[in-house]
């Protein structure tokens, strides 16, 4: 059963820090089997009009979109993060 990775971004607190997870995160997901939907800022906002950075990522399951995220290679791009932003990422598996 697919699952969707869904990470929103409460709170940018360093932009490097963000680029420089962003360069690593992206192939180590991929490498895992992931595939990106959609990145960016949203371009219409209702009921709590939150303004969020949100990336949407499908992967075959739950369990493979864990193993990307549990990954020795995702894990590099979480250390080079380090606090840079405030995050909310929930995997939720697909109907």
């Amino acid at each position: 059963m697919t699952a969707y990775w869904i990470s929103t971004y409460k709170e940018i607190l360093d932009e490097g820090k963000v680029a420089a997870y962003a360069e690593l995160a992206g192939p180590a997901l991929r490498a895992a089997g992931g595939t990106f939907v959609a990145r960016g800022l949203p371009e219409l906002t209702y009921e709590a009009a939150e303004k969020t950075r949100t990336v949407l990522i499908t992967f075959d399951s739950v369990e493979a979109a864990r193993a990307a995220h549990d990954s020795a290679a995702y894990q590099e791009a979480l250390a080079a993060l380090d606090g840079g932003a405030v995050r909310d990422l929930r995997i939720v598996p697909g109907l």
